[in-house]
């Protein structure tokens, strides 16, 4: 089935989808995007034209698959599973170092030569090429993980799903994501940028680039190469004044061909802790 029609059966389906649950056409369909997704050759989000547009139709289908699936025990080895959705497998014929106990969930894409130590990867999710998914990090419903990418321990990317947001979060080429990082509301983090431990970015997160005698502000994205720390801001409050939490863009990493070299010195240069 042609892409374009897939997208209008699931677009259909999803009108009337009361009724389409139990229409056995309108279930072929969802599965078919499924399929695709878990074989990367769709994803939620693409970089159309020097910007990410997002697939609704395929979150659709995603939400969709939830209905038409039956709950079902799933056990592998000691231990057992009760859920509506199947467990990714077939690791070594697709590349991919899975340490235990690592959970990827079907509908997601990861690359070859992608390492996931134990660590969750929810549906839709898409994960590029030699990216590491450090110890307990979470890789949210529809993330979108570029290539090279270090995600540390305890990260937690947010998914799009529930509740159901339009833009998943966006992680582009050979980023360094630190410790306990939290990335959430469809943020968009740009190449080569290095966000130090405990940043957090939901959509209304102020960011504020002081690396000039003047401030720079803005919301909802890192631009590229930048080194970013945690901060706080005074707020006033009707009790009072008190410090939220934002980000600090304290400067870029060095234009390099070398990805790790440039990373080293913009640790060192700014005291980062990933």
């Amino acid at each position: 089935m042609k892409i374009d029609q897939l997208k209008l059966d699931i677009e259909t389906a999803w009108k009337n989808r009361k009724e389409s649950y139990t229409d056995s056409s309108s279930s072929r369909s969802v599965i078919h995007v499924m399929d695709l997704l878990e074989k990367g050759t769709i994803r939620v989000s693409e970089f159309v034209n020097g910007k990410w547009r997002v697939n609704e139709w395929i979150k659709q289908a995603i939400i969709m698959y939830f209905s038409i699936r039956k709950m079902n025990v799933v056990e592998l080895g000691p231990l057992e599973f009760y859920d509506k959705i199947p467990i990714k497998n077939k690791f070594q014929e697709k590349g991919i170092r899975v340490v235990p106990p690592a959970v990827a969930r079907y509908g997601s894409y990861i690359s070859p030569g992608v390492i996931l130590m134990p660590s969750y990867v929810n549906i839709g999710a898409y994960i590029g090429e030699k990216t590491m998914v450090d110890t307990w990090a979470t890789v949210g419903s529809c993330a979108q993980v570029g290539s090279g990418v270090h995600i540390s321990g305890g990260v937690g990317i947010g998914g799009v799903l529930e509740p159901i947001q339009a833009s998943p979060v966006i992680i582009e080429d050979d980023v360094f994501i630190g410790s306990r990082c939290i990335l959430v509301e469809g943020v968009i983090i740009e190449r080569e940028a290095v966000l130090g431990a405990n940043v957090v970015l939901t959509a209304s997160t102020k960011i504020f680039d002081v690396t000039n005698e003047k401030h720079v502000e803005r919301k909802g994205f890192i631009p590229k190469s930048s080194v970013v720390i945690p901060g706080s801001f005074p707020k006033k409050f009707p009790s009072g004044i008190y410090h939220v939490p934002c980000a600090l863009i304290i400067g870029k990493r060095k234009d390099s061909t070398n990805k790790k070299t440039s990373l080293n010195e913009a640790l060192r240069t700014h005291n980062i802790v990933l």
